[in-house]
């Protein structure tokens, strides 16, 4: 269990995936850029190469994202964020996606 105050530090914000790439010799990870809504669009890695054979179907998607977590190096690429999805445990999958209308870099209070 978490307090409030603790689930309150974390800044969850849609982003809107610019660009999806593999990353060369994994089976998992695939590097976004992603818009939050700042200067400057965020690097993420992401361990869901498996559910998107065709990552070009990212691009243009918005999904939640989790904006404050400490940056990761991966495989020699700083990820500055993490997209928040649900499995099950029978092999089911589904990024957690806004409506569409909401835009890029908007917040939960």
């Amino acid at each position: 269990m978490i307090t409030l105050n603790d689930f309150k530090k974390i800044d969850i914000a849609v982003g809107k995936i610019l660009s999806a790439e593999k990353i060369p010799d994994t089976d998992k990870l695939l590097k976004l850029s992603v818009d939050l809504g700042e200067t400057t669009p965020r690097v993420i890695v992401s361990g869901i190469s498996l559910y998107f054979p065709d990552c070009s179907v990212l691009v243009g998607k918005k999904c939640i994202f989790v904006a404050n977590l400490e940056p990761r190096v991966i495989r020699g690429i700083e990820s500055q964020g993490m997209i928040l999805a649900v499995f099950t445990e029978d092999g089911k999958f589904s990024l957690l996606e806004p409506n569409n209308d909401i835009p890029a870099g908007t917040r939960a209070k």
